[in-house]
């Protein structure tokens, strides 16, 4: 039980972490790099939620791959509406 809380106390300081990198990093001047910044922290604390607090490191392979699925489909389908944008 412990060992449980601590890894979640741990988790939660990383996800604070990032919380802070994606605001230090909105201060400067980085062009492009700002968005990669932002869409790779982005990427990172869904990671770190969907493995340790949505519990799919104890998940069969079967419902990983529908998490993983799903994902792609909402990146896809964020894609697609973006290049609609873009080019309106």
């Amino acid at each position: 039980m412990k060992a449980d809380a601590t890894r979640l106390i741990a988790v939660w300081a990383a996800l604070m972490g990032l919380l802070a990198l994606t605001v230090a990093g909105s201060f400067y001047p980085l062009g492009a790099g700002n968005a990669l910044l932002g869409i790779g922290v982005a990427l990172a604390k869904a990671a770190l939620i969907l493995w340790f607090f949505m519990h799919l490191r104890r998940e069969t392979p079967l419902v990983r791959i529908a998490a993983v699925g799903t994902v792609i489909w909402v990146s896809t389908m964020l894609i697609l509406i973006s290049a609609d944008l873009l080019t309106r």
